[in-house]
């Protein structure tokens, strides 16, 4: 009788990786197959380690199998010890903690180059209001888990009394055809082409999701997503839309990919974290390479999450704008929790912009202030440091825990009352004074965009006080 004991030398040998297979592979043979000769015990585990499907279902073996074809977690990847060239704009009024989330960012062995806008604050992997130029690869959490995150203003024919002097009007609908919080659905579903695409046939994860996206399309999320009455004013005698510059009452929206967006950023950020392993400070920035099947599947969910963010505020304003009977005259649009392929110093880069608005040369955005700041009509400048982006709003300048607790009930209706806001929904910690000065923010990027109008609030609607889907 043989008194050969397998050994994790010999399974080095013959080519097991070192894992738990190890003690495994070792209690089997010592428990069942101690009666075999060395050469004996070794070309069975050969045998078992070329061809694991072979022996999954042996009463014996299979576990030894099962653990084989487990995929073996990939050594950490370090991160580079010197970053690659970032700019920071309005650093003044930036925290310490963003700068070092975005140096941690621009150390990634894939980083090429980033930037910080100038309202830029802390979120998980890139920080809200980050921008980092990637090699062919997408990192899920810098582009955030509402995906596709977005502003729409459409700027309509009806006459700026009529909001000054009627806003109950205006306030009837934005409650008739408005519905904000997670998980919120619309009992009568709309079709739209957006429902019809291939990729809620085509990727098994995304599939699941089609019933959800249905019922939440035209809704918006909580936190600071909002849909408002306003005055447009454009400045621009040479604006895009041959418009005369003026006063225009318009309707402006702030929302995201809703439960499809969250869901897809969930699972591609887990998958990302299985095959990228980073120090634990950087684990958010986990990417996945565009040349695999997983970062091109999340490309794909991305683009998809994206075009169904903008078919919700298109909806939104179909809905608003037949509602009051009014005719769309212009419209300004843009993402800012997205990835895109732009070139940078000649070659394609993927530009993630958490919280950032493009602002390619020429490119039309909109940067919204507070519930009672003025927001801002833009085209980029295309400045190449920022990678030809802008904040995205003001920026928070309080937590969401610290704006209700310093902040009162009392507070807020008076600056509402002061800036003659109304306000449906909305909490302590969406409170003007929650945020930094718009003004602020627009002065530190003035060498990113040119201001072409502004857009003040008068008939805001939000969900009430909860987590922020920014």
């Amino acid at each position: 009788m043989s008194n050969f004991k397998v050994g994790g030398k010999t399974l080095l040998e013959i080519g097991y990786p070192k894992s738990p297979v190890f003690r495994l592979a070792m209690k089997v043979m010592d428990e069942h197959f101690s009666h075999l000769t060395r050469d004996e015990a070794i070309d069975l585990l050969k045998e078992v380690l070329a061809d694991p499907d072979a022996y999954v279902n042996d009463a014996l073996l299979g576990p030894v199998a099962e653990q084989l074809l487990m995929p073996v977690a990939p050594k950490e990847i370090p991160l580079r010890e010197t970053p690659v060239p970032y700019a920071v704009f309005g650093a003044d009024n930036i925290a310490d903690g963003v700068i070092q989330q975005l140096n941690n960012a621009v150390r990634l062995p894939v980083a090429v180059a980033g930037s910080l806008m100038p309202d830029a604050h802390q979120g998980y992997g890139l920080p809200i209001g980050g921008v980092l130029a990637a090699d062919n690869a997408v990192i899920p959490y810098g582009v955030g888990v509402d995906i596709g995150c977005r502003m729409c203003l459409s700027i309509l024919d009806l006459p700026e009394q009529s909001l000054l002097t009627n806003d109950a009007a205006y306030k009837k609908q934005l409650v008739n055809w408005t519905k904000f919080g997670a998980g919120v659905e619309w009992k009568q579903r709309e079709p739209d082409p957006v429902l019809e695409r291939s990729e809620f046939k085509e990727i098994r994860f995304v599939k699941n999701l089609l019933d959800k996206a249905a019922g939440q399309l035209g809704t918006s999320g909580s936190g600071n997503h909002f849909v408002e009455w306003g005055i447009a004013t454009i400045s621009d005698v040479n604006n895009e839309w041959g418009l005369v510059p003026g006063n225009y009452v318009a309707l402006l929206s702030h929302s995201g990919s809703r439960g499809l967006g969250a869901q897809i950023a969930g699972h591609y950020t887990q998958v990302a974290k299985d095959v990228c392993p980073l120090p634990q400070h950087a684990g958010h920035l986990a990417y996945l390479d565009l040349n695999t099947e997983a970062g091109q599947e999340y490309w794909l969910a991305m683009n998809l999450a994206g075009d169904y963010a903008s078919a919700c505020h298109h909806l939104i304003h179909k809905r608003l704008i037949t509602a009051m009977g009014a005719t769309l005259l212009a419209r300004v649009e843009n993402h800012h929790n997205f990835a895109w392929k732009e070139m940078y110093e000649g070659k394609e880069v993927i530009v993630h912009r958490k919280g950032a608005t493009p602002a390619g040369k020429g490119v039309l955005g909109v940067i919204p202030g507070s519930m009672t700041a003025p927001g801002f009509i833009v085209r980029g400048k295309g400045e190449v440091t920022s990678l030809q982006s802008a904040s995205h709003g003001a920026g928070r300048m309080m937590s969401r825990t610290q704006a209700q607790k310093n902040i009162t009930d009392q507070q807020m209706k008076d600056v509402l009352k002061e800036h003659g806001v109304t306000l449906i929904g909305g909490g302590l910690d969406e409170a003007p004074g929650a945020y930094k000065d718009i003004n602020t923010v627009m002065a530190a990027q003035s060498a990113l965009v040119e201001v072409i109008g502004t857009f003040v609030p008068k008939v805001v609607r939000m969900a009430d006080g909860g987590p922020a889907e920014d």
